[in-house]
């Protein structure tokens, strides 16, 4: 069994064009232009960070909302994904892919696992807030690039200072995800087991083959030895119950 396949990934999408009869919370009388991917950033664990962006491609012009290449590429890096780690992934960046893949006539991706670092940290804690750029912030002391809606004028129209910029605001954030997601790996109690990923693993969080054995874990009619990675502090459990009072060293595990 090869080693598991992490993958960070963010988003920036360009924005819907409407009519509308005003400014405050109007209706869409009717879309001029709808949303596309414009650049995307990712990295798998333990590599080096990359983007994308709607310029890569052949026949880009200024204005274009064509991703159709862009999202080709963006299913290959999903369909080779074990895990897809993004910051409210589930809800937005992993959705849009699945609607621009729907719209481009692809089939689904090989099946992959989901960490959202957001709903991890709303569901393990109760920060003041859990957007990206305040938990960095605050448990990693760095930052989200600043913007405003400027930069994606600037690449709707084709400005290259624009394109660079954005897609260095992508890369960021995803080097912010990442840092954010090993903050807090050990506090993650539905993450994916890496266990059943790589072949070598005994922490089902990190992958690590450094654990200890803490004790057991007791369900209603059975026990558990129970153990702490070295490596990331998550805790988890051997897979086999115990009987009696057993004598388990870590070297077992």
């Amino acid at each position: 069994m090869a080693k598991a396949q992490i993958l960070f990934l963010d988003l920036e999408t360009f924005p819907n064009v409407a009519y509308v009869w005003g400014k405050y919370q109007q209706d869409v009388i009717r879309f001029k232009q709808e949303t596309c991917i414009a650049t995307y950033a990712a990295k798998w664990r333990g590599k080096p960070v990359f983007a994308k962006s709607l310029p890569d491609y052949p026949g880009y012009v200024a204005g274009s909302y064509d991703d159709a290449h862009l999202v080709a590429d963006l299913h290959k890096l999903l369909d080779a994904a074990d895990i897809v780690v993004a910051h409210n992934g589930d809800d937005f960046d992993l959705r849009v892919c699945r609607a621009r893949f729907i719209f481009h006539g692809m089939l689904p991706p090989a099946p992959y696992k989901t960490v959202d670092t957001k709903k991890v940290a709303k569901r393990v804690a109760r920060f003041n807030s859990n957007r990206l750029d305040d938990l960095g912030f605050q448990l990693i002391g760095d930052r989200k690039i600043k913007t405003d809606f400027d930069l994606w004028k600037g690449c709707i129209d084709g400005e290259k200072t624009a394109w660079n910029k954005m897609v260095r605001y992508n890369k960021k954030d995803v080097v912010l995800l990442e840092k954010l997601y090993l903050r807090l790996l050990p506090w993650i109690t539905t993450h994916p087991n890496r266990g059943l990923l790589d072949s070598k693993a005994k922490c089902p969080k990190c992958g690590s083959n450094s654990v200890h054995a803490r004790g057991y874990s007791i369900s209603n009619s059975r026990r558990y030895q129970r153990f702490q990675c070295n490596k990331c502090g998550g805790w988890g459990r051997v897979s086999k119950s115990v009987d009696g009072v057993p004598r388990i060293n870590s070297a077992d595990l």
